[in-house]
């Protein structure tokens, strides 16, 4: 399961570990290690980069990763995305610069680590693995069955463990209350 993907996160990881960077594993892959496993074409990690980094992160991944030294720079000043491709595996590696914003700032103070092969990996924790899909479902016109099948299977699999006051008030402050109310709502008998 996601095999080459989580080898690509912690590869990644590394370099910005040695770099003091916070990172952490979203998207598919960390819905996958706490709802229900499906297979994606990327990993998708949430790293504090500045451009102060971008030249050190450069050469350190150059050798095995396809990368463009430009677009990671913009990607940093802009606060956006780019990707890597690990060259062997052909793996891809979508690195999100961290927002501003206050629920980005949180997921970065909340991720936890789960461990695979001996190694540290860092995932969001589940509330924000669900707020996180809720965002992506909204920015998506509210149309990606995956997006919100995924969240739904992370609800409903840590029911119990969610911190529910931290995840209202995150959802709120988002302006994601409303889905996330649907979300949570009992399933339906008739379904």
């Amino acid at each position: 399961m996601l095999l080459s993907e989580i080898a690509a996160a912690l590869e990644v990881g590394k370099v910005f570990d040695d770099l003091s960077v916070p990172w952490v594993v979203g998207g598919s892959v960390a819905s996958s290690l706490q709802g229900v496993p499906r297979a994606t074409a990327d990993v998708d990690l949430v790293a504090d980069l500045r451009l102060v980094h971008a030249a050190a992160l450069v050469n350190a991944l150059e050798a095995t990763y396809y990368v463009v030294a430009d677009v990671v720079r913009w990607a940093i000043r802009e606060r956006r995305s780019f990707n890597v491709i690990q060259l062997e595996s052909v793996t891809k590696v979508d690195v999100f610069c961290c927002p501003d914003d206050p629920l980005s700032r949180a997921q970065l103070t909340r991720r936890r680590t789960v461990v695979y092969q001996g190694r540290q990996l860092p995932i969001l924790s589940s509330e924000d693995v669900i707020l996180q899909k809720l965002r992506w479902y909204e920015q998506g016109g509210e149309v990606s069955d995956r997006q919100w099948q995924d969240a739904l299977a992370v609800a409903r699999l840590r029911r119990a463990e969610l911190d529910r006051d931290y995840l209202e008030s995150q959802a709120r402050a988002a302006g994601l209350d409303a889905l996330l109310r649907r979300l949570l709502a009992p399933p339906d008998p008739e379904d």
